[in-house]
């Protein structure tokens, strides 16, 4: 399950390793232990570039510009 969050300070990204600052968004996935996503595991956390690269999260245009969605 995805979960779009934004950090209060002190997250880690489980890809990269870097610090997600306060107030920055990162996503939170439940995935098995091959990196499958799943109704129900372990909570996985990921900045936006990581969420990016593996396709849980995508730009979309819309008519105010482009914006960010993890679903």
């Amino acid at each position: 399950m995805r979960q779009g969050c934004i950090s209060l300070g002190g997250i880690k990204c489980d890809k990269c390793g870097k610090m997600i600052v306060h107030s920055e968004r990162y996503l939170g996935v439940d995935e098995d232990k091959k990196g499958n996503e799943v109704e129900k595991g372990t909570t996985k956390r990921y900045c936006v570039e990581c969420a990016i690269e593996k396709g849980y999260a995508t730009y979309k245009e819309e008519k105010d510009g482009r914006v960010l969605t993890f679903f």
